[in-house]
Formats: structure tokens, C-alpha cells, sequence
């Protein structure tokens, strides 16, 4: 019987903490933000998931059928392909932009003659829209007598049907991807590189330590962190690209070039089936958000 008063207690602590101006003030604040939020995103976000658990299509709102949409998504190969080729293009994406960011951003560090126009030129591949860069590749490797095509037979080389050809066209596809991504990730580590104190780089000199073991230990784990986010970001932007596979090749051929986004699109708008694609973009966004947690949390426990 004790313990009720020293509930009561608590309870009245926490209602005067929770109505001092030191949190009402701010909760205030907070509520036009919270609202535009709720109002951009959560409201889309619940409605696609209504949508996912329903059978309905673009011209009437269908029937709840719980998760049919998702057992059924689970059995379908077409599904799987989207996946398998999604994580091919994100991690060769990652790992191409990566490295030739970090490569670059290195050289960029380097006093160079004309290193601010290498700079701007640079740039141009994320600056130019992605349609006319895409459309631009598309017309360099289209058919036999594309620009790329002629330049082989210029060798006595036999064409190469680049968006014919299944391994082909994903090479491709993946290819125009690390060119349009690469400068961000290359300003970006350029802007995490120059924040390194040079002092440190002067102690392992001191210490006789080669440019590559500085580089090990002094380059990389200085831009760790940015280098996580960097790379989580990229994946969002690599998983969720249409333009690049869907302006190329249009997922095809036979789907090989098909990912998880391109999938909801055909799902949704070819073959009218607003439930299946609303089940596959929920099923990208719970990867994704499986994805984040687990690194954020290798991140944090580091």
C-alpha cells in the first residue's frame, strides 16, 4: 500500500515536467513541422500501404484482401529477378562510385595545374538532367550503328548489341549509373578530405610511415563516418533509380535489367495492378529500412 503515493508522486513530477515552458515551448514549435510531415509523408505513406492490402487498380479502389498481395509477390519470379538485379546494381554502383570518387577526390587534393576547371568538368556528369544524359548513352549503344558499334568495326570488330543482350545491357545500365553518381561521392570525400589536419599527416612522416600506411591509417579513418553515410545514401539513390534501367532498356531485355522500382512501375501502370505494386514498394522500403538500422547500429556500438 505504500507504493501508491510515491506513484502518485511520480506522476505528478512528470505532469509538471511535461507542462514547464521548458517543454511545452518547444513541443509548440514543433507542431507546424509535425504537421506538414504528417501532412507530405505520413498520409502517403499510410494510403500506400492501404493500397498494398488491397485488390484494387487505377480505375476503382478494389478490396481489402489483408496480405494477399505480399504471399503472392513472394511466389513470383519476376519479383525475385527485381531483387537479385537490385542488389547487383546497388552494390556495384556503391562500389564503383566509391572508388573512383575517392580516387578522384584524392587527385582533386593535389596542387595541379587547371585543377578548378578538371574540378567543374568534372561535376558535369551529375549536373547534366538525367534524361538527356540517358537518352545521349542510349543513342552511343542502341543498335549496330551506334557510336560505340562503329568505333569497334573502325578495329574490324563485330557489333556488340549492348541493350540486346542480357549480360550486356545490365553491364551498361550499371556502367552509365557509377558515371552519372560518381561526382557527388567525389565532391563530397573532396569536402571530408580537406577537413583532415594536415599536422597528422606530418606525424606519420615523422614516424616513418609510407603514404599508403598513412592513407590506411590516417586518411580512411578520418572520413569513416562520412564515408557510411555517403555509401547508405547511395543505396537509397541506386535502389530507387528509374531512370537509368527504365530510359535504357525498359527493364528489358527479358527483365534483366528490371529493379524493384521499374517492377512497381510495370505492376502498377502496365498491368494495372495497384495493390501488387504498393506491396512491392512497402517491401523496398522495409529492406531498406532493415538495411539502415543494422548499419547504424554496427556504427554505433563502434
Amino acid at each position: 500500500m505504500a507504493a501508491t503515493p510515491l506513484s502518485t508522486s511520480a506522476w505528478r513530477t512528470r505532469a509538471r515536467q511535461l507542462l514547464s515552458p521548458d517543454f511545452v515551448t518547444p513541443a509548440v514549435m514543433l507542431i507546424p513541422s509535425l504537421a506538414l510531415i504528417s501532412l507530405v509523408i505520413a498520409f502517403p505513406v499510410a494510403k500506400g500501404l492501404w493500397f498494398s492490402l488491397t485488390d484494387g487498380s487505377l480505375l476503382r479502389p478494389g478490396h481489402f484482401v489483408g496480405l494477399e498481395n505480399y504471399i503472392d509477390l513472394l511466389g513470383d519470379k519476376n519479383f525475385w529477378n527485381a531483387v537479385r538485379f537490385s542488389t547487383i546494381f546497388a552494390i556495384c554502383n556503391i562500389i564503383g562510385c566509391y572508388g573512383l570518387g575517392l580516387g578522384l577526390a584524392l587527385l582533386m587534393q593535389q596542387d595541379m595545374p587547371c585543377r578548378g576547371l578538371f574540378r567543374v568538368l568534372l561535376l558535369m556528369p551529375w549536373i547534366v538532367p538525367s534524361l538527356v544524359a540517358i537518352v545521349s548513352w542510349r543513342w552511343m549503344v542502341a543498335d549496330e550503328k551506334a557510336l560505340f558499334n562503329q568505333i569497334i568495326a573502325l578495329f574490324g570488330g563485330s557489333p556488340v548489341y549492348f541493350l540486346s543482350d542480357s549480360t550486356w545491357a545490365v553491364v551498361v545500365v550499371i556502367a552509365i549509373k557509377i558515371w552519372r553518381s560518381f561526382p557527388f561521392m567525389m565532391l563530397s570525400l573532396l569536402a571530408a578530405l580537406q577537413t583532415i589536419d594536415r599536422s597528422l599527416y606530418e606525424a606519420a612522416e615523422i614516424d616513418g610511415a609510407t603514404p599508403w600506411q598513412a592513407f590506411c591509417h590516417v586518411t580512411m579513418p578520418a572520413i569513416r563516418n562520412i564515408s557510411i553515410v555517403l555509401c547508405l545514401l547511395m543505396t537509397i539513390w541506386t535502389v530507387n533509380d528509374f531512370d537509368t534501367p527504365w530510359l535504357l532498356a525498359q527493364g528489358g531485355p527479358a527483365g534483366a535489367t528490371e529493379n524493384l522500382v521499374v517492377l512497381a512501375y510495370r505492376e502498377t501502370f502496365a498491368r494495372n495492378d495497384l495493390g501488387m505494386g504498393a506491396a512491392v514498394s512497402f517491401v523496398t522500403l522495409l529492406v531498406l529500412m532493415a538495411l539502415f538500422t543494422f548499419v547504424l547500429r554496427l556504427q554505433k556500438e563502434d
